[in-house]
């Protein structure tokens, strides 16, 4: 029999705002001066939590940023404590919640189907097309789950989960918002934790260490990756889930300038994946392989200084890159161009990034054009040069600007 879930949804949202244990959080409670102790965290993460008292659903709130029935609160019977004011409540959730009757078990089936189509369009189709959908369709889940039981709504909040993930990779990769893609993979850890899907739980983790590590904050960015490596440990995880573990980890340590410890997981990730292992990495996971751990390497050598080792090594990902990948692709003609930059050779420089370009008119990627950016910074000693002006001319081109401000 499996374990009991417990309030899922109050311990996904812990762990989301960074209280990794039950004592984390009574520390953040007492600094607020709510003081709780660690019976009374465990009954509020039970199956049936007791509804707080007036201060510590306000400091609640306060610390997880979401209102109590979404911190998986209902109010029972005889509490006659008056809600807090709306006011102080976080925004809802995109999906509302609704009473609808039992749905059938194929309800589960019928919306992992539409899923998977998404999962499969995302590589084809523009973001600002797909995204509607995919949020209107991570809407319905948020609605249909309360109206399951049993396994169906075990397999419905699995399917939720990674429509969720979806959504907040388009918006953190291709329209690059990552305030709104932070807030969309709490949704999805919830609903992972509905689930019970701890190997889903742990790439939701994994992305969620994007944000920080991103913009510079390796602290935070380290402990959603203990966070993520955590749950993987009591998963069957394959080895190029855990060798994928080490990429995100190895470009949020590059992103904060630790390229040497970002090699070093790298190399890691080589090692785990040449060994293989008896897991079979799950269906969702269509983001990652041995090519693309190869241009993760790439660009850390790029940022490492070692130019003709991230040229070798982008060059190979480059032509071992499978023919639909063509979002990866801009990405690495990008690394190229800086390769080439750095190496004061402004026109192979430019010809990587107007091919990146061509491919951007096609397959939008706010990451890959973040890429070609960064080598027209770099070219700022060459911009009177024919090859620069030409690159200006496709860069700053009427297709070009609407696309970067649209999509």
């Amino acid at each position: 029999m499996s374990r009991p879930l417990g309030n899922a949804r109050l311990r996904a949202a812990r762990l989301a705002a960074g209280y990794r244990s039950q004592q984390d959080l009574i520390d953040a409670l007492a600094r607020k001066g709510v003081n709780v102790g660690i019976k009374q965290v465990q009954r509020w993460e039970s199956e049936t939590p007791p509804w707080p008292y007036a201060e510590a659903r306000r400091a609640l709130q306060d610390l997880l940023g979401q209102g109590m029935e979404q911190l998986g609160f209902e109010r029972r019977a005889g509490a006659t404590e008056p809600a807090l004011p709306a006011t102080r409540l976080a925004p809802p959730t995109r999906g509302v919640r609704t009473q609808n009757a039992i749905q059938p078990a194929t309800v589960a089936t019928d919306y992992l189907a539409v899923t998977r189509a998404h999962r499969q369009l995302y590589w084809s189709v523009a973001p600002a097309t797909l995204h509607p959908a995919v949020v209107a369709h991570a809407g319905l889940g948020e609605a249909l789950l309360p109206a399951t039981v049993g396994q169906t709504h075990q397999t419905l909040a699995a399917a939720l989960a990674e429509s969720h993930l979806l959504a907040g990779r388009i918006e953190f990769f291709d329209q690059r918002v990552p305030e709104r893609a932070r807030d969309t993979w709490v949704q999805a850890l919830q609903a992972a934790g509905e689930a019970d899907d701890l190997l889903l739980g742990s790439a939701i983790l994994a992305h969620m260490a994007f944000v920080p590590g991103w913009s510079g904050d390796q602290l935070a960015a380290s402990e959603r990756m203990i966070a993520a490596r955590t749950y993987a440990r009591r998963a069957p995880a394959s080895a190029e889930f855990l060798a994928w573990l080490d990429a995100v980890e190895a470009e949020c340590e590059t992103r904060c300038g630790n390229t040497r410890t970002a090699l070093n997981l790298i190399a890691h990730g080589e090692g785990v994946l040449a060994v293989g292992g008896v897991h079979v990495s799950p269906e969702w996971m269509d983001w990652f392989s041995a090519v693309r751990l190869a241009a993760f390497k790439g660009n850390t050598e790029l940022k490492a200084g070692r130019l003709p080792q991230a040229r070798e090594t982008l060059l190979h990902a480059l032509a071992a890159l499978p023919a639909d990948s063509d979002k990866q692709r801009t990405v690495i003609l990008g690394d190229l161009g800086a390769v080439e930059a750095a190496a004061g050779k402004p026109e192979a420089a430019a010809e990587f990034a107007i091919r990146a370009l061509e491919l951007l008119e096609v397959h939008w990627y706010a990451t890959g054009l973040e890429r070609v950016r960064e080598v027209r910074r770099a070219l700022v000693p060459w911009q009177q040069e024919r090859c620069v002006r030409e690159l200006d001319d496709r860069l700053y081109a009427w297709g070009s600007v609407v696309s970067a401000l649209t999509n």
